[in-house]
């Protein structure tokens, strides 16, 4: 229970370290500073290990059959989900911190800045570990403010529209978690998660919205909660946040893209009893997450910014993510998110330095004018043709008896075949535009990264699932409750194979200077989506737009009750 305790008031140790103190010492203090932050990730490793041998850990400073401590309910609650969540953010947060001391000393607001980098990491740790509802929605809050507060330069007009704008969206997505609270608390009584599951379970609801229309109380409190989620992990249409948050300095960005983002993943897998008892929000998350993927994921390809291309990519990958969670996925949601989170972190981190040289070279990034492409390689072709077609399904196929998966009982075991196959089809489908090395050297990397994806995902359904989600029967009541009917299932399944298909000939045909014939329209319609996705589907405009008509509409009613009163 002291190391429960010790972790997250490392953090906030820290943040006061650096804070406090004259201006003459603060270089000492900040440098000072990055031992109690590493001290925090060496704990966190250390209770992911005591919770993965001996169970979960439970503090409570309050008593949950009081009304009185309601308000202020700290408590926590650190069970293997939330060990494996610290872990991340406090690793995550020391490699960011000791990068943000050496890139931030020039900044004359680096005392601010790197106290709120660790008053963030605490309140992060704080979250996930938290005991109860209400005690997460607090410090949820708090992140939201602190994601205002983080743009660091709002000197700087367009960082300060876009603080605003994040923090405007994530107040209409925090409206609508609260909402989820107090229904929750007004239908079961209470907030502590395990009571809360259980009374959810034991007694359904429903509930009449108006004649005609009925829906179950779980489907109403996840819907609301959902909504939240959607508001920090950027879910269209709530993402316009994220783009506009990209004139903040880049360990910030490092930091929300592999933390603070994935707070939406996190709050669904913590909620995952509450929202397997609803097929129709996992439903609702699917769509929101495919569609936030695919939009994303196309905004991406045509941005010529490295932050907003990352930006994009973040979205893109969070839609994927919220994706899985609908599908009844929740941990390869949450294995998608540490994987992600680690990645995007990365990058974000070097990115600054290419930006760095960049200023200082204008040529740079720059291609060597000496350098000659070689022929497309059809061994290379038909390598990742064939490895991308036919051996996942056939390794795992041949695996099903040691691995004890139920490939043909449930849709939720096609789902991680369908993630391998795309997964490593992307990876592969890059590999296939190398032109410096021998076709035989890329073909032998194809199907080294086919199999490293292979496992990777096998190991996430066995291990990691195991891990997470101990008991079996939950495990297959989530695939359940997120099943798709068949023939919506088979067909998207039908209409990915055939794009990826389409994909692998595109290429092919492409390399050796070919066209396929297609009607005129079709050339001029493809110009307008990219000029549709350049300018990120106008949104920021019809923000904007409805923003000044609801102000208007205030200030009319504003006007008419002053004059009602008078």
């Amino acid at each position: 229970m002291s190391l429960a305790l010790a972790v997250p008031l490392l953090l906030l140790i820290a943040s006061c370290l650096v804070v406090i103190g004259p201006d003459r010492t603060l270089h000492t203090r900040t440098k000072l500073a990055a031992y109690p932050v590493g001290a925090a990730f060496v704990g966190a490793i250390v209770i992911l290990w005591l919770v993965a041998t001996e169970g979960p850990i439970t503090i409570r400073f309050y008593d949950p059959t009081s009304l009185a401590s309601l308000a202020f309910p700290i408590g926590f609650y650190i069970d293997r989900l939330s060990a494996v969540m610290m872990t991340l953010i406090a690793g995550v947060s020391t490699v960011i911190y000791c990068y943000s001391t050496g890139y931030m000393y020039q900044d004359r607001h680096v005392r601010r800045y790197l106290a709120l980098i660790c008053f963030t990491d605490f309140v992060l740790l704080c979250m996930v570990s938290s005991a109860n509802l209400m005690m997460l929605f607090l410090f949820w809050q708090v992140l939201s403010y602190l994601l205002y507060l983080l743009a660091h330069n709002h000197a700087h007009p367009a960082t300060l529209r876009g603080a605003f704008k994040t923090f405007t969206l994530l107040r209409v997505a925090d409206a609508a978690f609260l909402a989820g609270i107090v229904l929750a608390y007004q239908l079961y009584g209470t907030l502590e998660f395990q009571d809360l599951f259980a009374r959810a379970a034991g007694n359904p609801v429903t509930l009449s919205l108006w004649p005609g229309l009925e829906v179950s109380a779980a489907t109403a409190v996840t819907s609301l909660l959902f909504i939240g989620a959607m508001g920090k992990s950027a879910q269209f249409p709530l993402h316009l946040w994220l783009p506009g948050s990209l004139f903040a300095p880049t360990p910030v960005h490092a930091l929300l893209h592999a933390g603070i983002i994935n707070a939406g993943g996190f709050l669904i897998n913590r909620l995952a009893p509450l929202f397997g008892l609803s097929s129709t929000t996992l439903h609702i998350a699917f769509v929101v997450g495919t569609l936030t993927a695919i939009l994303g994921a196309t905004m991406m390809l045509v941005q010529n910014d490295i932050k907003k291309t990352l930006g994009f990519s973040t979205i893109g990958q969070m839609g994927y993510m919220i994706m899985e969670c609908g599908l009844g996925a929740f941990s390869l949601a949450v294995f998608h998110l540490i994987a992600h989170g680690l990645f995007k972190g990365t990058v974000f981190l070097n990115c600054g330095n290419v930006i760095h040289k960049a200023r200082q070279e204008p040529a740079f990034p720059h291609a060597d004018p000496h350098a000659e492409a070689q022929e497309f390689s059809r061994l290379t072709w038909f390598t990742g043709f064939a490895t991308t077609l036919f051996i996942p399904l056939l390794i795992l196929l041949v695996t099903h008896g040691a691995l004890h998966i139920p490939l043909l009982e449930s849709q939720g075991t096609v789902i991680f075949l369908f993630f391998i196959w795309i997964t490593s089809s992307q990876a592969i489908l890059t590999m296939t535009r190398l032109r410096a090395v021998a076709s035989w050297k890329v073909s032998s990397a194809m199907l080294l990264i086919l199999l490293f994806v292979m496992f990777v995902y096998l190991f996430a359904v066995e291990s990691f699932t195991a891990f997470l989600y101990p008991n079996p029967q939950e495990v297959a009541s989530y695939f359940k409750a997120g099943d798709l009917p068949d023939w919506l299932f088979d067909l998207m399944i039908i209409v990915a194979t055939l794009t990826t298909i389409a994909g692998w000939f595109y290429l092919y045909m492409q390399a050796h200077g070919r066209t396929v014939w297609m009607p005129s329209w079709v050339e001029g319609v493809r110009t307008r989506l990219y000029v549709l996705f350049m300018n990120r589907l106008y949104a920021d405009e019809i923000y904007q737009k409805l923003g000044g008509v609801v102000v208007r509409l205030l200030a009319r009613f504003d006007k008419s009750v002053r004059g009602w009163s008078q």
